[in-house]
């Protein structure tokens, strides 16, 4: 084989490669894998989450196992990662806040007082503007509890399994923020 056969041969295995190695959604590219306090995650899914037809942010669900479960995936005790990336210069920090109670009272029935402190230092975490590409990190680590990342920089880690299910259940709950978001997070 000639090198140019050979170059063209090796292009096209190395961009298959990246090709399953990664998901793009909404113009936003997210590894097939990442990994959280050493444990390899798989992306589940991924989708978009709009609200009056402009597209916010891209939301992902990084699991151990694939789970097409959302009750399942909320209340399991194990490492599992959810990342959203701003894609909207429309959300701003004020915004951002607003919708996340609104998630929580959604997520909890209501019942937000028994996590009051933990939602408190949740949402003292966005502190600072938030810009389009912004990407944010909610890192469940059994044990230790949720990690809140910004760009990759650790703000806050919120201790506790029933806020786990809370933060996780603003998207993935019985009344989720984005119901096509939750379908697609969920793979399906």
């Amino acid at each position: 084989m000639n090198s140019l056969k050979l170059f063209f041969v090796a292009f096209a295995m190395i961009f298959a490669f990246q090709a399953k190695a990664q998901k793009e959604v909404s113009g936003v590219k997210l590894p097939a894998t990442t990994t959280v306090d050493g444990q390899k995650l798989t992306l589940n899914g991924a989708g978009t989450r709009s609200k009056y037809f402009m597209d916010l942010y891209v939301g992902a669900l990084y699991l151990g196992a694939s789970s097409k479960d959302a009750a399942g995936v909320v209340g399991a005790d194990e490492v599992q990662s959810v990342k959203l990336t701003i894609i909207s210069g429309l959300v701003t920090r004020d915004k951002f806040n607003s919708s996340t109670k609104e998630g929580f009272e959604a997520s909890t029935n209501g019942n937000t007082e028994a996590l009051k402190s933990e939602i408190d230092q949740f949402m003292g975490a966005f502190s600072e503007d938030i810009s389009k590409q912004d990407a944010f990190d909610f890192n469940y680590i059994p044990g230790k509890g949720t990690q809140v990342l910004k760009n990759g920089k650790l703000l806050t880690t919120i201790e506790g399994m029933e806020f786990k299910k809370a933060l996780f259940g603003i998207w993935l709950g019985n009344k989720p923020a984005d119901k096509g978001l939750k379908s697609a997070m969920m793979g399906k």
